[in-house]
């Protein structure tokens, strides 16, 4: 029973440093929850609270404040997870609904996200390595130049130009289309070297030069081609909370800044089931140690493509931010299944 008061007392605490931003004392716990226990209760089970590390005192006389293992308990006990309204499921499955490729829907997914949600969003493009071959297409640009496209069952479109050292007849082209096709449709990008092993054994003498080029530039686009992009939006979000971080912003927008973190941020997330909250110092990134990361992964069947999420002060609204993210998740998962 102790302790189930004490996580009511850590809760009422939490709720309302999130809403004023402010320290909150015994008092405004008195005034604002309905704890069912005396005043004098109220600040012995603040008094255990802080002891145990869960609460602080940033200033004498003040109010306590929720420490970065206090929103752990918080987050850890969270009974339901507060849904979001019929109007926001539908201004959001809207919003998704009218894209019209794999960028527009990274592009949307990332504006919708930062705005549900007023928080920096991070939106991870569907990983290449996850990924399986849809189709490959070959397209004459000239006697001597041929497009390579190469489209994944997660939408993903990579595009190489070819330049051949003499033309090349639209029949080969037509032909190494068709193999290629048969070769590598379904494989996943691992299996793309062993699948064209060699495929130029099957052609003239005369062509097989031209084979290979088209083979190796294939084999480099699915290799050296395995960067992953992150979409960003919604940094001026964190203008709001200038004075929420302990040291300085700064450190905050540099972390955004750099691509690999951000990948190692998302990418660590992308093989755990559910959301992910990591809060303040449990975050690897040093410049984000004053922030909340909470992330999705968003999947194509039951595979998991990517991850998604928002960075924002530790004092954020956990429950709303978590169905946010969650949904949003969901959404991208149902577009791409659609592909």
């Amino acid at each position: 029973m102790q302790e189930e008061r004490r996580l009511a007392v850590l809760r009422a605490i939490v709720e309302d440093y999130v809403a004023t931003h402010e320290p909150v004392g015994s008092k405004a716990l008195v005034e604002r929850h309905n704890l069912g226990v005396s005043p004098a209760t109220i600040r012995n089970d603040m008094a255990a609270l802080e002891e145990e590390g869960y609460i602080a005192q940033p200033h004498t006389s003040a109010g306590r404040v929720p420490t970065d293992l206090g929103y752990r308990l918080f987050v850890d006990r969270l009974s339901e997870v507060k849904p979001l309204t019929a109007p926001e499921r539908r201004a959001i499955e809207r919003f998704l609904d009218d894209a019209v490729d794999l960028d527009d829907v990274m592009a949307r997914t990332v504006r919708i996200l930062a705005q549900v949600t007023q928080q920096v969003a991070l939106v991870q493009y569907p990983s290449l390595t996850r990924s399986t071959i849809k189709h490959v297409e070959l397209v004459p640009m000239s006697s001597t130049r041929i497009m390579l496209i190469v489209i994944t069952d997660t939408a993903r479109v990579e595009q190489r130009l070819i330049e051949c050292s003499a033309p090349v007849p639209e029949t080969l082209v037509a032909d190494l289309r068709s193999r290629l096709g048969v070769s590598l449709t379904g494989k996943g990008y691992g299996e793309a070297a062993g699948a064209l092993e060699g495929i130029d054994e099957s052609f003239a003498p005369e062509e097989r030069a031209i084979v290979r080029v088209v083979a190796a530039t294939l084999l480099e686009t699915m290799t050296e081609r395995t960067d992953e992009r992150i979409v960003l939006g919604g940094t001026a979000h964190l203008a709001r909370y200038g004075q929420a971080f302990p040291l300085a912003i700064q450190p905050v927008l540099e972390a955004l800044e750099e691509q690999v973190v951000l990948m190692r941020l998302l990418g660590e997330t992308t093989g755990q089931a559910g959301v992910t909250v990591r809060i303040g110092h449990e975050n690897p990134i040093e410049g984000l140690a004053s922030t909340s990361v909470v992330t999705a992964r968003y999947e194509r069947g039951e595979h998991a493509v990517a991850s998604l999420g928002v960075v924002g002060p530790t004092h954020m609204d956990y429950p709303g931010t978590m169905a946010s993210v969650h949904a949003v998740a969901r959404y991208v998962s149902r577009i791409l299944d659609e592909q």
